[in-house]
């Protein structure tokens, strides 16, 4: 597994001598080095587990309308800022977000604006569910997991 790191502004990352540091730019002005590029299931996984928990879901959606930090959005999740620092961990390590230094503060928004437009495209599908055949029911899970 690769360690990415990011820093914001101007991609000058040292390195061992003479070894080149291969550099991306991930939002505006936010270089990160150490990153892997995932495949079309890859991104669809990891989204996936991002939006399978309801604080996750919470924070993607609050980062859709604006960016924001972290007191603010455990606050708006309903957590303490402990549980919400870990959530927003998993979210960075899927990808979908961004933590950009402002001073002493950090502030969090999505990794990418189409995110946002993807968010607001799931929340205008229409879900239809068979209560009988829906595995949330204990006696339909698939290998012991409810999935949906």
């Amino acid at each position: 597994m690769t360690t990415s790191r990011c820093r914001v502004g101007v991609p000058d990352k040292p390195g061992a001598v003479g070894a080149p540091i291969p550099l991306r730019l991930v939002h505006e002005s936010v270089y990160c080095w150490g990153m892997d590029t995932l495949t079309h299931h890859s991104v669809l996984a990891r989204f996936g587990y991002a939006l399978s928990d309801p604080v996750r879901a919470r924070v993607l959606l609050a980062l859709r309308d604006a960016p924001s930090y972290p007191g603010e959005l455990a606050e708006l999740a309903g957590v303490s800022k402990q549980r919400l620092s870990n959530h927003l961990t998993c979210l960075r390590g899927c990808g979908l977000v961004v933590a950009v230094p402002e001073g002493r503060r950090v502030r969090y928004e999505l990794a990418d604006r189409k995110l946002g437009d993807a968010l607001t495209a799931l929340l205008d599908v229409v879900v239809v569910s068979e209560a009988e055949r829906c595995c949330a029911a204990r006696e339909n899970h698939v290998d012991g997991k409810a999935c949906c």
